[in-house]
């Protein structure tokens, strides 16, 4: 038995990394965060609520500069101040804006956003165990080795969820009438929305290349006879 306690310890306390990250996640949105309310929305937010079946659904903006969206644990949809604003100056439309909300909701149908949380223990797990072990056979670059392993499984995970997320919104936009093209000029966008120059490989990403998603969709669309 003993000989399995570092692992035990370490699993627990991973356990209570992840109880203590959706608590202090949980307090920031709360503190840092408001209900949407915009009538130039209302109508394509409502047409997709008609398309999942819910009476509405409810977005909060998140006073944050960056643009992004974020499907919380609980099942709540943010939208970003950053992304908001992008919408309000024109740069991107209401039906793109409702694609990210339909990618987040997702997220929450899929289960990917109380899963990672879940995932995060795991990683922290498998992070500690390596530096235990690497850094006996190589001291001094145990922790190096053991966070870039770390990272590459979270990312792998990320990139899975966030091609599953596409699929699921696609299929909702397109039962709501909107279809994917919004999704897809949204795309060719973020790179000069977020300021992101594409300059890490894709396989170090937690989102897959802007490409690859497209050519994704598309491919979903080929097989859902759309094409």
């Amino acid at each position: 038995m003993l000989k399995f306690l570092p692992i035990l310890l370490m699993l627990g306390y991973g356990l209570l990394m992840w109880q203590f990250s959706s608590w202090k996640l949980r307090k920031e949105l709360d503190q840092k965060s408001a209900r949407l309310v915009d009538p130039t929305l209302r109508p394509v937010l409502d047409r997709l609520a008609a398309a999942a079946g819910v009476q509405s659904i409810p977005v909060q903006i998140y006073e944050m500069e960056a643009v992004n969206g974020l499907a919380a644990p609980d099942g709540r949809i943010f939208l970003t101040r950053g992304f908001y604003q992008k919408f309000r100056e024109g740069a991107v439309s209401a039906d793109e804006l409702a694609s990210v909300v339909a990618h987040e909701l997702g997220h929450v149908a899929l289960g990917h956003s109380r899963r990672r949380m879940i995932d995060f223990t795991g990683q922290n797990a498998v992070r500690m165990l390596l530096m235990a072990v690497i850094g006996r056979v190589i001291p001094g670059l145990g922790a190096v080795i053991a966070n870039f392993v770390a990272g590459l499984l979270a990312a792998r995970l990320s990139r899975g969820d966030e091609y599953e997320a596409d699929a699921w919104a696609s299929a909702l936009l397109v039962k709501a009438g909107i279809g994917t093209a919004p999704q897809k000029t949204l795309f060719t966008k973020l790179n000069a929305l977020t300021g992101n120059r594409g300059s890490a490989p894709a396989w170090l990403l937690s989102h897959p290349a802007t490409a690859d998603r497209i050519a994704a969709i598309e491919a979903n669309e080929a097989r859902w006879g759309l094409r």
